[in-house]
């Protein structure tokens, strides 16, 4: 579903990605931490065509966004849940749901957004899976900040996509709600076998919903694995490195990267 091969960004003389490599495979909720500056905002970016890399290989969803390609078809692989909801306060839940189907439909019908009945009735099985059947009617801004984002999370389902991408989706909620919302999002997908890289701060929330484990320090990747390799010195990698970290060995196929910052 995603494959990158030493991807590098850099804007200006500051470059914020060094050589990423990563695969993430469809129904595969994919956690990344790191600090903020780290590089993970500039890698979901590069991911949904807002940020064009410098170099290396990068496919979503079977397209390469390192040729030529349209927006309208990126849209249709890969869909994004963003950290303040980005819906339209006045519109109905079941409208911003729909406005995820815009991106499948011809272009007089999308203009005029002349939705059919089987959009309307993808649109409330999304809503049904988030849980908010019954608010189907009502007008968006009526909602509570964990309702919104999951509207955010089935408008983004609506599109049907291959790939989520969610950056921050939980920064602004409270821990019980962060959890109803992340548990929406990893439940959905993964029936659907879609596949998430969703960017983190809290490291609990990482280790109780994530799959696997993506750490980044000063643009490098310097953690790959599971939930449970997540231990005290890979997050010193992670949240502490004293210097530019450098690949190391791999385990269980994933790249394993050398655990640095002053660690015994």
């Amino acid at each position: 579903m995603i494959h990158t091969r030493q991807l590098r960004k850099s804007f200006g003389s500051n470059q914020v990605l060094h050589g990423i490599d990563l695969d993430v495979q469809p129904g595969e909720f994919v956690v990344m931490l790191g600090l903020s500056g780290a590089g993970k905002s500039t890698l979901l970016r590069c991911m949904n065509g807002l940020a064009r890399p410098d170099g290396g290989t990068l496919q979503v969803g079977g397209i390469d966004l390192m040729a030529r390609h349209s927006r309208r078809d990126l849209a249709r692989q890969a869909a994004m849940v963003f950290q303040h909801h980005n819906l339209v306060p006045r519109l109905s839940v079941l409208k911003n749901v729909l406005t995820g189907r815009l991106g499948a439909l011809p272009t007089l019908p999308s203009v005029f957004q002349l939705f059919r009945q089987a959009d309307l009735d993808l649109a409330r099985e999304c809503l049904d899976r988030v849980g908010l059947s019954h608010k189907v009617d009502e007008r968006t801004e009526a909602l509570s900040g964990g309702q919104m984002q999951r509207v955010g999370i089935a408008r983004a389902l609506a599109q049907q996509p291959k790939v989520i991408l969610a950056d921050e989706p939980v920064a602004s909620l409270d821990p019980k709600t962060a959890r109803t919302v992340l548990q929406y999002l990893r439940d959905a997908t993964r029936e659907l076998g879609i596949a998430v890289v969703c960017n983190l701060h809290q490291v609990d929330y990482a280790r109780e919903f994530g799959d696997r484990i993506v750490g980044l320090a000063h643009g490098r990747m310097v953690y790959d694995g599971t939930v449970e390799g997540l231990t005290e010195p890979a997050l010193q990698a992670i949240y502490h490195p004293l210097v530019h970290p450098e690949p190391s060995a791999k385990a269980d196929g994933r790249l394993q990267t050398s655990i640095i910052g002053g660690l015994s």
